[in-house]
């Protein structure tokens, strides 16, 4: 049998500029050797995001430093298999979990809260257990600087975005920011995002929202993005508004690398 040799791609350059698979070189029809078993190892490492679960005592540990009372919550879907099967039960509080929510309630003639935070696992904890502390200590130092009040970090565990506007909501906030593992990619299977809602209350759907991605080292880097969630939080309080009422005109050339 005659050896086919790799033969190179004329494209090769281009990996300087991008992740993505491209020029991987064939063998025959096929592609290289060490080209597949790269493909077989992404794939793997986005499967095993899927079904990571969070540090909890470490990451409530490192969460507590930001001198902010921090909520241990828990979806309706009481384990990964239930989250993935029923998403629906991901956007709801288990009754354990309001019973929490209801002794750090605001009486109804108390200020607000201006921010409430909600770090979610999502379809990748990894994404949180890596990404989620640094972020949050950089936006929680940018509010008090300008005086606004932070309601309890909540962390959720089998929790999609939705379940911020019913936490945002029973904690009386203004404002609320769900940081939440994105659904992994080939190339990043620890990808955070965020998303932001004026005014939370629970039925609000996808449109009520602005979103943050990709928010990771390799991506958007953690004080960028806590640059860009501090104007889009400016703008809503401004506004009264958010979602696709409200457009990003952020000047990215701004962003601190």
């Amino acid at each position: 049998m005659n050896h086919l040799p790799d033969q190179p791609d004329p494209w090769a350059f281009m990996q300087s500029h991008t992740p993505a698979r491209i020029a991987q070189g064939r063998t025959g029809h096929s592609l290289p050797t060490r080209a597949l078993l790269a493909f077989q190892l992404d794939h793997a490492r986005a499967r095993d995001a899927v079904y990571s679960g969070l540090s909890g005592d470490e990451l409530l540990t490192s969460l507590e430093t930001i001198q902010a009372p921090v909520l241990r919550l828990h979806s309706q879907a009481a384990d990964r298999t239930q989250y993935l099967q029923r998403p629906d039960w991901g956007r709801r509080l288990n009754d354990v979990s309001r019973t929490v929510l209801a002794g750090f309630t605001n009486d109804a003639d108390e200020k607000q809260f201006d921010l409430c935070v909600v770090i979610a696992d999502g379809l990748s904890a990894t994404a949180i257990n890596r990404h989620a502390v640094a972020v949050v200590s950089g936006l929680a130092e940018a509010i008090r600087k300008l005086g606004w009040s932070l309601a309890p970090l909540c962390v959720v565990e089998q929790g999609r975005v939705a379940i911020g506007d019913e936490i945002g909501h029973a904690l009386n906030a203004e404002t609320v920011v769900v940081l939440i593992g994105e659904r992994p990619g080939l190339t990043s299977p620890d990808s955070l995002g965020a998303y932001l809602t004026f005014g939370p209350k629970p039925g609000l759907t996808d449109e009520a929202r602005n979103c943050i991605s990709n928010i990771r080292p390799e991506g958007l880097p953690y004080e960028a993005a806590v640059q860009k969630l501090l104007y889009l939080l400016t703008e809503m309080k401004n506004r009264r508004l958010s979602g696709v009422q409200l457009k990003d005109e952020f000047d990215d050339n701004l962003l601190t690398p």
